[in-house]
């Protein structure tokens, strides 16, 4: 058998600068532009500021931090930081709405907005599609020999890495629906995704309790607990994103019931 991919917190020193250099950017970046929107007047929450400065430091503190456990037990560590929290941190914050606020008139802010609701970036937002491409994406690599190829190739390390990202950023931008994009899908359809895309994602898990990756060796104990942190870490963050969808329900419907029909209900 191939021996085990190079743990999560193991990354060259490299890998980990860019990282770092890259995160701390886009945080210093969406301060600075939340900072001159408030500095001409306009409103802009300091929660978001918090939720995708937040995002980015978890980011840092998987790079930089070893992470406790086996081999596989930080590796999973990483995979529920880098694919699930961070993502949804850094979509609570609202980066898109910032940056077109922030750009001043001209093509630069045109072309932001022609992208985000360009047709491609319409399918990619489909909830069901980007729930495909980010469990999918897991699914291939827990249960296919891509994970034991990783072992010795950081490069591919960090591009698999990056794919985690990207499509926990997708799914996690498709369910909230926070930006101006093309089309808004309904709420139902959005509950739906993340009910089967959670459902997906826990089979996976439980079945790393008894099954390793292919072409990998990891002792017995390393694979239960790195199948509980996926599980459980899983189910933080989709309770999680539930509870965006409750609250945006409530606020598409909630919020629409009348002083005198509250007081009926509450009769």
């Amino acid at each position: 058998m191939a021996s085990m991919p190079m743990p999560a917190g193991q990354a060259t020193g490299a890998q980990a600068g860019v990282a770092t250099v890259l995160a701390l950017s886009a945080a210093v970046g969406y301060l600075l532009a939340a900072r001159r929107l408030r500095r001409r007047g306009d409103v802009w929450p300091r929660l978001r500021d918090a939720s995708f400065t937040a995002g980015q430091v978890c980011l840092v503190v998987v790079a930089l931090v070893p992470l406790p456990g086996g081999g596989f037990t930080a590796h999973m560590l990483q995979h529920v930081v880098i694919g699930m929290a961070a993502p949804l941190l850094l979509v609570l914050g609202r980066p898109v709405t910032l940056v077109l606020r922030a750009l001043p008139a001209g093509p630069a802010r045109r072309g932001l907005r022609a992208t985000v609701r360009s047709r491609p970036v319409g399918w990619l937002v489909l909830p069901p599609v980007a729930a495909v491409l980010d469990v999918g994406g897991l699914w291939m690599l827990y249960r296919t020999r891509l994970f034991a190829h990783l072992h010795g190739q950081p490069w591919l390390h960090t591009a698999v890495y990056a794919h985690v990202l990207a499509a926990g950023l997708l799914f996690s931008f498709a369910l909230c629906q926070l930006e101006p994009v093309r089309h808004r899908y309904g709420l139902p359809l959005r509950a739906a995704t993340l009910v089967a895309a959670a459902t997906a994602h826990s089979v996976l898990a439980k079945s790393l309790y008894s099954t390793a990756p292919p072409g990998t060796a990891f002792t017995g104990h390393d694979l239960a607990r790195a199948a509980e942190v996926m599980y459980y870490g899983g189910d933080v963050v989709e309770i999680a994103l539930a509870a965006v969808l409750a609250w945006q329900w409530y606020t598409v419907t909630g919020r629409r019931l009348s002083p005198a029909r509250r007081g009926l209900q509450a009769g």
